[in-house]
């Protein structure tokens, strides 16, 4: 089910993805709290909805203020051990890379996901796109299931 959160007027679009930073030190005194602070901080989601009909209202962090969209938690592709990359499994991620310039980088350190967490793995995608770890870890890149909202 999705939720109804506030997030900035040009991130307003259906299909955007977002990992929910939490609250700004902006934020405090702002009458929209409950309504835009209301998601799990860490988590990736995807804007399944824009409120046409919502008023665009300003915001100290956003601006060009803020608008109201539906949201749902959001897959993560990432590398996990190819030994655990099973569909309907759980793994974790590897670790830390310092390799910053790796083609593979965004996956072995994937916004929304934290190392220490498993995951459900809801897809198998196959060989990552690197071709040499320079950890020397034998990874296969995978979607970790949303997770469920409490």
């Amino acid at each position: 089910m999705a939720d109804v959160t506030l997030i900035g007027s040009r991130l307003a679009e259906t299909g955007v993805e977002f990992v929910y930073d939490g609250e700004s030190a902006a934020c405090e005194g702002c009458p929209y709290r409950g309504q835009c602070l209301n998601l799990t901080p860490g988590r990736r989601y995807r804007i399944t909805g824009v409120r046409e009909n919502a008023e665009t209202l300003e915001c100290a962090v956003h601006d060009a203020g803020v608008r109201a969209v539906e949201v749902e938690p959001a897959a993560v592709e990432a590398n996990v051990a190819s030994a655990r990359a099973y569909e309907g499994s759980t793994a974790a991620l590897e670790g830390p890379c310092p390799y910053t310039e790796c083609p593979s980088h965004e996956f072995c350190e994937p916004a929304g996901a934290d190392f220490d967490a498993e995951y459900r793995i809801e897809e198998v995608l196959g060989d990552p796109p690197h071709d040499y770890c320079m950890l020397d870890r034998d990874l296969t890149l995978v979607r970790f299931a949303a997770p469920d909202e409490e």
